[in-house]
C-alpha cells in the first residue's frame, strides 16, 4: 500500500512538472505591445518641379535652396562657404576648395540631390566629379558615370577606391539625381582602436547600390585606408574643379 501510494504521489508530481514546463495559453494579444509608441514624424512630399523630395518633420534641412548659412568653407571650418546660389541650386565654385556643414553628425540618415553638368567635358574622372564625405572623412563619390568608364571603386556610387557600387544606377548629364543614406559611425576605444567600423546604405535614384557596406577607414586617393580615431564630424562636399550641383540637403540623427 505503501508502495502504491509513494508511486502514486510520483505521477503527480511529474505531471505537475511538467505543467510547469508547458507555457502558457498563446492568445494574440500575448505578443502585442503597446509601450513604448514611436514618435510621429510627417514624411516629405515628392515634388521634382520645385526642389525634389521636402523633408519629413524632424529633418536638419542643410540646404533649403536660400543660401548658404548652414556651411562653412572646408579650408579652415570658419569662414563663409563660397560656393555659388542660384535658383535653389548650390553650385561647386571650382577652385573654390571644400565645403562642410557647420553642425557635426554621428549616426544619421542623408538625404541629398546633386546633378552633373549637361555639357559633357572631359572623361572618366574629369566628369561631373565631386564627393561628400561622412563625418567629413570618408567619401561617397559623386561622378558622371552614365556612359563613363573609370575604375569601378571609383564610380558614382562607390565608396572611393574602396567598395564599387552593386549596380550603376546613373542617368544622364544634366539630370538630377538622389543619394539616400544610412551611416552608423565608427567607435573607438581610449587608446585610439577602432572597436566597431562605420557602415554605410546607399540608394542611388531609388536603387540599392551599398548595402551595409563596412568602411575600412580614409578613402585616399593615393594609398590604403587608414584609421584615424575621431568624434562627430561634418557632412563635407567637394570641389573637384567640376561645376557639380547641389539641392535638397537633410539629414535625421538616428
Amino acid at each position: 500500500m505503501k508502495k502504491l501510494i509513494l508511486t502514486a504521489f510520483s505521477i503527480a508530481t511529474a505531471f505537475a512538472a511538467n505543467a510547469q514546463l508547458q507555457p502558457a495559453k498563446q492568445t494574440p494579444e500575448s505578443s502585442e505591445m503597446w509601450s513604448p509608441v514611436p514618435r510621429v514624424v510627417t514624411p516629405g512630399k515628392n515634388s521634382p518641379s520645385v526642389s525634389g523630395f521636402t523633408a519629413p518633420s524632424d529633418a536638419i534641412v542643410l540646404f533649403d535652396g536660400k543660401n548658404l548659412d548652414s556651411w562653412v568653407s572646408g579650408k579652415d571650418g570658419n569662414s563663409p562657404a563660397p560656393w555659388t546660389v542660384a535658383d535653389g541650386i548650390m553650385t561647386v565654385k571650382p577652385k573654390s576648395g571644400d565645403i562642410q556643414t557647420k553642425q557635426t553628425f554621428g549616426d544619421y540618415q542623408l538625404h541629398i540631390e546633386w546633378r552633373t553638368p549637361a555639357k559633357v567635358e572631359g572623361s572618366s574622372q574629369g566628369r561631373g566629379n565631386s564627393g561628400i564625405f561622412m563625418q567629413g572623412i570618408y567619401e561617397l563619390q559623386v561622378l558622371d558615370s552614365y556612359n563613363n568608364p573609370t575604375y569601378s571603386n571609383g564610380q558614382a556610387g562607390s565608396i572611393y577606391k574602396q567598395t564599387m557600387p552593386l549596380v550603376n544606377a546613373s542617368v544622364g548629364p544634366g539630370e538630377w539625381q538622389t543619394y539616400d543614406v544610412v551611416y552608423t559611425a565608427p567607435h573607438f576605444n581610449k587608446d585610439g582602436q577602432m572597436l566597431i567600423p562605420p557602415y554605410i546604405t546607399v540608394i542611388h535614384n531609388g536603387v540599392l547600390v551599398q548595402n551595409h557596406t563596412m568602411i575600412q577607414g580614409t578613402t585616399p586617393y593615393v594609398g590604403q585606408p587608414v584609421i584615424e580615431p575621431h568624434g562627430k564630424g561634418p557632412i563635407k562636399l567637394q570641389d573637384h574643379n567640376n561645376t557639380t550641383s547641389f539641392r535638397n540637403v537633410w539629414i535625421r540623427e538616428l
